[in-house]
């Protein structure tokens, strides 16, 4: 009997240390998160029932690893979804990028913050170099091998005009 405790006080430790955190924000903090990067960012908007979503995931995870731009992972799950259902869903997914649920409901106000002619359709990505003053907003899934050209382009030094 001592052991099984043991056991299942090592795996409750385990989940507790190596579980997804999923942190609650606003789209105020989200824009002054974005505005205040200092390197190559990719923002990508998904949503667990979204199945173009959670397949560009897994090679945006790869891509910006290889090229050590940062991703954020911005759930538009539904509000009963945050957070148990959307970390569970990761976890599976093994998504290791920070993961961020949006507490917003209304669609008219948080889209146009980010791009004002986003629809709201998901996937939905933003990128950004606020070093370069480089911003591209792409609506729809992103082929593996147009994020190897988005990320070149986005990575690319500032040309400076006299």
């Amino acid at each position: 009997m001592k052991k099984v405790t043991i056991l299942i006080l090592m795996l409750c430790i385990f989940d507790a240390i190596f579980a997804q955190k999923i942190k609650k924000i606003r789209i105020t903090q989200l824009a002054d998160y974005i505005q205040q990067s200092k390197g190559p960012l990719i923002v990508s908007f998904w949503a667990t029932f979204c199945t173009p979503c959670c397949k560009e995931i897994p090679y945006f995870q790869t891509q910006t690893a290889k090229d050590t731009v940062e991703l954020l992972l911005v759930s538009l799950d539904l509000p009963d979804y945050y957070p148990a259902k959307i970390d569970n869903f990761a976890t599976k997914q093994k998504f290791t990028a920070p993961i961020a649920w949006l507490n917003e409901t209304n669609a008219d106000l948080f889209c146009p913050l980010i791009e004002k002619k986003w629809s709201g359709a998901i996937p939905a990505s933003l990128f950004v170099n606020n070093a370069t003053g480089y911003r591209k907003f792409v609506e729809g899934q992103v082929a593996e091998g147009k994020l190897k050209l988005v990320i070149a382009e986005m990575k690319k030094k500032k040309v400076i005009k006299n």
